[in-house]
């Protein structure tokens, strides 16, 4: 069985933090045109119809992204992660991050609106994603628009769960953990070890400072 390395491999952060950028901008894109833009107003309903092609073309490059990851992952060993709570955490991100995108897919392909103006499922235009559902049913796209409104809000949850333990993690218990993520090992280790208590340069030096 092979050693688990200390911290995640440069490609596995590369498509970490191209995800994060990615999901976070499909979020806000999403409540920005289903939520703040207003239908009657013909400007507002002409940008809600480019951000939702738009909005097609990221989700398509997130489940891309998410697809390489997790061949990434199968085929490489990762770092062990300690906590369940967060092994658990982690699993449920993969399963909402292409829950995400996979249920705005089939909600957009079952519109029969697409049908009805010929709309296509294009990728930055350059081509066209599959259509499982010819002709359209509203009450199909009905439910999958509540599917994946609720797998929207639960990953938002948990994003801001994520994002708040990697604070912790960098800001208070400052263990190494964010710094790896976003380093590498070699610094994170440094610094962990810079700060660890049981450094002599540190513990000398918060001697002298709790003397004068």
């Amino acid at each position: 069985m092979s050693v688990r390395p200390k911290s995640w491999h440069w490609f596995q952060r590369l498509l970490h933090w191209s995800m994060a950028g990615v999901l976070l901008y499909l979020l806000a894109i999403g409540v920005w045109g289903s939520r703040v833009l207003d239908d009657t107003d013909p400007e507002q309903l002409l940008e809600k119809f480019s951000l939702i092609q738009t909005h097609k073309s990221w989700g398509a490059l997130l489940l891309f992204l998410w697809v390489l990851r997790v061949a990434w992952r199968a085929l490489t060993r990762p770092p062990a992660v300690s906590s369940p709570v967060a092994r658990a955490v982690h699993l449920a991100m993969y399963v909402l991050m292409f829950a995400l995108p996979v249920t705005g897919w089939l909600m957009a392909s079952a519109s029969p609106l697409q049908d009805t103006w010929g709309l296509k499922n294009m990728v930055f235009g350059v081509f066209e994603m599959p259509d499982p559902f010819d002709p359209g049913s509203e009450s199909l796209a009905e439910t999958l628009k509540l599917a994946h409104g609720a797998v929207a809000a639960l990953l938002s949850v948990l994003v801001v769960g994520h994002i708040a333990a990697a604070l912790w993690h960098g800001l208070i218990m400052r263990d190494g953990v964010l710094k790896r993520m976003m380093l590498g090992d070699r610094q994170a280790t440094f610094d962990a070890q810079l700060r660890s208590p049981n450094n002599h340069i540190v513990a000398v030096t918060d001697r002298q400072g709790g003397r004068s």
